[in-house]
């Protein structure tokens, strides 16, 4: 195993290190609990939005701390949920009268971390709220928790919670919009190589070289089944069509679509996905409103993809709309 490192146990801190070097006028890195922390925040003029997870799923949470996203992000080591200190220091540092709004993707760990937090946080006066996040149609219980697992469009809620705090809204209005927004998104994977995280000298998980894993979770933890690998076209349909018939989506819908790298997949790939799901929703009578083609949340190196669907109204579409501005830049 070859990777950009020093000690292992030294990974994520300067990681962390590295991205606040880098974006000096935006973020803040607080080393003691790992916290990403926007450079204005808090405000008492807006809510403010804390996410956390284990890290290796970059960019999420870390990345996308800015304008119109995250307030603050308090990751784990690699894929360990981070420790609930660590979440009350996150909810403390952007304490706002507004309140604060801690975002969670559906594992065990990461949800007692952050309702022990929570409580904790609101034993100290700080006005606090918790939404779960579960689009993963893969399978309804995994080795990581009980019930459906937030995957990558876990984007799209922290997109729209962070649109309505910047435009003011109170606190029960933002945990609505985010509840909606989750309730009408809906991910699957695959992945076509096991992952290595820095600790170990090898893959997380054994894939022979002409198999792939189903319904991937973004830990390497196992999915819907094990099998050979099959072309890209039959590979989108045995993603899309749990995900469009899960909801389900329908002729009429405009969606917003995601096509999202676990880490070891070129961007010519993912474009080339991206082209077979266009077509075969535009067949379907559902129309591809919006796109998002790249790496959102990953699984280290591991090489595969997800498909994200959300089925668009007039309230979601603005909200995506919505300026942002986070470390992950373009030209």
């Amino acid at each position: 195993m070859k990777k950009f490192m020093n000690d292992p146990k030294a990974f994520v801190p300067e990681m962390l290190k590295g991205l606040a070097l880098a974006n000096p006028d935006t973020i803040v890195y607080d080393p003691k609990y790992n916290l990403i922390v926007r450079a204005d925040a808090p405000s008492d003029d807006r809510v403010s939005i804390v996410q956390g997870s284990g890290s290796g799923h970059e960019p999420a949470h870390v990345m996308v701390v800015g304008e119109g996203m995250l307030d603050a992000a308090c990751p784990g080591d690699i894929f360990a949920a981070p420790p609930t200190d660590f979440v009350l220091a996150a909810a403390r540092r952007v304490r706002s009268d507004k309140g604060v709004l801690l975002l969670v993707n559906n594992y065990t760990g990461d949800r007692m971390a952050f309702e022990m937090a929570e409580e904790l946080a609101a034993a100290e006066g700080i006005k606090v709220r918790t939404l779960f996040i579960d689009d993963d149609v893969a399978v309804k219980d995994s080795t990581y928790t009980i019930g459906r697992r937030g995957v990558a469009g876990n984007f799209f809620v922290i997109k729209a919670v962070g649109a309505a705090a910047a435009a003011g809204k109170d606190l029960d209005e933002i945990v609505r919009i985010g509840e909606k927004v989750n309730s009408v998104t809906r991910t699957m994977g695959v992945a076509l190589t096991a992952c290595t995280p820095p600790a170990k000298s090898e893959p997380l998980f054994d894939l022979a070289d002409d198999e792939i894993e189903l319904g991937v979770g973004i830990h390497g933890e196992p999915g819907r089944a094990r099998q050979k690998w099959v072309p890209a076209d039959e590979l989108v349909d045995l993603l899309l069509d749990p995900i469009v018939s899960d909801l389900p989506f329908s002729s009429g819908d405009d969606v917003a679509v995601m096509v999202n790298g676990l880490g070891g997949t070129p961007i010519s790939e993912l474009y080339l996905v991206y082209g077979i799901v266009h077509e075969k929703l535009t067949a379907q009578g559902i129309t591809p409103a919006r796109n998002y083609v790249g790496e959102y949340c990953t699984a280290l190196d591991m090489a595969g993809a997800s498909i994200t669907l959300v089925q668009l109204d007039d309230e979601i579409r603005e909200l995506l709309a919505a300026p942002a501005e986070i470390p992950i830049r373009t030209f």
